[in-house]
């Protein structure tokens, strides 16, 4: 049996109670080294045989999961947040059905949440942002042309950009000539919920400016949106004078 587990945002103990007690009972664990804090490793037993994915193919992965089941083990693939995004999973899925060999999926703490705990942030503030769009910016690899930046930003959206800290002068401009106004307030936190993490705040026009003066290269997350502003409506369905199928409104 295969297991891919969400590691959480970063911090060990942020990993659920599900991963952890899976990572524990595993005989083999292929973990991706790049992302994932080593210190989730101390979850497993005794004689675990742990792989580093980020040094691995496709086909590497799938071998090793093929020799594990021919004796019987169980393997756990610890993937960083929430697999669903940004994982590389589905190609993985696909082999395993090919080869018949069965996995579940627990899911994980993804990093956008992880850097929202650590913001102290809402994404979705009344009056202001019902939408949250988590995407990238195009670099080595592609983004559909119906999903470019300039074509997002036209919502004016809570928007949460992976793997895009590199990228940093042409999504600036993509964010402003797509309609984000200069001084929307923008975050960017490296390493959500590590014990080194660091948060770093300006606005969209001042983007680059930051990441570059604070050498950000990778494991960051940007979130570019006034749900970081000081302005909201608040929220019906705690107000006095909004019914619900709870409780009576105040009148």
């Amino acid at each position: 049996m295969v297991h891919f587990v969400g590691a959480g945002c970063g911090a060990a103990d942020l990993i659920t109670i599900r991963g952890a007690q899976m990572l524990g009972e595993a005989d083999v664990v292929i973990y991706a080294g790049s992302l994932v804090n080593p210190e989730l490793l101390t979850y497993t037993k005794k004689g675990c045989e742990i792989h580093d994915s980020a040094k691995m193919t496709l086909e590497q992965v799938i071998e090793v999961i093929q020799a594990a089941e021919a004796h019987g083990k169980n393997t756990v693939r610890l993937h960083s947040g929430d697999s669903s995004v940004y994982g590389a999973v589905r190609e993985q899925f696909d082999e395993l059905d090919r080869l018949e060999i069965g996995y579940d999926v627990c899911p994980g703490v993804s990093s956008f949440c992880g850097a929202a705990a650590s913001l102290k942030t809402e994404y979705t503030l009344p009056g202001v942002s019902q939408t949250v769009i988590i995407t990238r910016a195009a670099g080595r690899t592609p983004v559909p042309d119906r999903e470019s930046i300039r074509s997002l930003s036209a919502h004016q959206s809570t928007m949460v950009l992976f793997l895009s800290t590199s990228l940093t002068e042409k999504l600036q401009d993509d964010l402003l000539a797509g309609g984000y106004p200069q001084d929307t307030p923008v975050a960017i936190v490296y390493k959500a919920t590590w014990p080194e993490e660091k948060i770093f705040r300006c606005t969209v026009d001042t983007l680059h400016e930051t990441v570059a003066g604070n050498h950000l290269t990778k494991t960051a997350l940007i979130i570019v949106g006034n749900c970081m502003g000081d302005e909201y409506l608040r929220s019906l369905l705690y107000h006095p004078g909004f019914s619900t199928e709870y409780r009576e409104a105040i009148k």
